[in-house]
């Protein structure tokens, strides 16, 4: 796990401002979801042609040929587009893959051609050959070899070699700040969201008021991702006591993981999404443990691309990518004491 931001911690009148130990990068876990994504692709047609124009020599099942390599699948949103339209032609010569021995046009004439499964195509390092219309015999023509196409990389299940829609999205958060409200004797009392004041600074509530409740009116944070599918996604963040570099199964938490869900309509594009909400830690214990021993920010991501791409655990439940540790409170006094270099109000991770 790649980290960047520490959090500066702030001491407020009537509570304590931690700015969140950030993360941008990919989190230490392998995305668990999907299958291999590995294909050496289907085998080529070479031959002379017999009755309806398809290689008499065929190594394939004609009947089991579209459940193997059956058109891209679609999960994406009603008015979002669509999968392309599934292929024409014979199972043994489609007209969308211009296949080495199938019938051809017009000797000479150039075209794509691909021998792999139709949902890699043209994704991550996939991409299509060509081939050439080349006359077989005296009276027939037929495509020649397809070449210089590229198939998924044997085994790859994640990243542009697995050739799938979705590898990888970029969750931003501006403000990962917590605020913790403390009493005369500066005893932590509960834990609230802050919120982002007009010049973008993260600020605990104006009235602190026990038990804590947001600011009215305040969402906690906006976030944005950044995805190379399109498709639909929930994305959330848990405030915990304990280390992000071992976190134990007992690890504590402030309160409900924060999230927010909407569909992800353009691929590769840094969009907006839904403001975290506002929220109220409901373990005092908890946040003084925080306070007192360190925390740590959890960003989990559950998710179907709109090439039906699952992002989960693998399990179908949420994936947690990223872990941010929190800066200690010393760096209220000392921001460049141990512990303090790089904290910021946010960040990001990448899943």
């Amino acid at each position: 796990m790649t980290r960047r931001a520490m959090a500066l911690v702030t001491l407020l009148s009537g509570g304590i401002l931690a700015l969140a130990c950030g993360s941008s990068g990919s989190g230490g876990n392998t995305f668990p979801g999907g299958d291999d994504g590995g294909s050496s692709g289907d085998d080529a047609y070479v031959g002379t042609f017999g009755d309806g124009g398809a290689p008499s020599d065929s190594p394939f099942d004609p009947d089991a040929f579209w459940a193997n390599d059956p058109p891209p699948m679609w999960c994406g949103p009603d008015g979002g587009g669509g999968a392309p339209p599934p292929p024409g032609g014979t199972p043994m010569c489609p007209d969308d893959k211009n296949r080495e021995g199938c019938p051809c046009p017009k000797i000479g004439e150039m075209a794509p051609c691909w021998p792999g499964l139709r949902a890699n195509r043209n994704l991550g390092i996939c991409k299509d050959g060509t081939t050439t219309c080349v006359a077989i015999g005296e009276n027939q023509q037929a495509w020649g070899p397809c070449m210089g196409y590229v198939l998924p990389q044997p085994g790859a299940k994640l990243g542009a070699a697995a050739c799938k829609c979705f590898s990888q999205g970029q969750w931003a958060i501006a403000n990962l700040s917590p605020c913790f409200v403390t009493d005369s004797s500066m005893n932590v009392t509960g834990a609230v969201s802050t919120y982002v004041d007009t010049s973008g600074k993260a600020q605990c509530p104006m009235m602190i008021t026990n038990p804590p409740m947001p600011q009215p009116g305040t969402t906690w944070s906006p976030d944005t991702l950044k995805a190379d599918c399109a498709g639909h996604f929930k994305l959330c963040y848990q405030l915990k006591a304990g280390m992000a570099s071992s976190p134990q199964a007992g690890d504590c938490a402030l309160g409900p993981p924060v999230c927010t869900e909407a569909d992800y309509p353009m691929a590769n594009a840094v969009t907006p999404f839904p403001d975290l909400p506002s929220w109220t830690g409901t373990d005092v214990a908890c946040a003084q443990q925080f306070v007192t021993s360190g925390g740590y920010g959890e960003m989990s991501v559950i998710g179907e691309s709109v090439r039906c791409d699952v992002v989960d655990d693998g399990s179908g439940g949420p994936y947690v990518f990223n872990r941010v540790q929190y800066c200690p409170l010393a760096c209220n006094t000392n921001p460049s004491g141990p512990g303090c270099m790089n904290c910021m109000q946010g960040g990001s991770g990448t899943f």
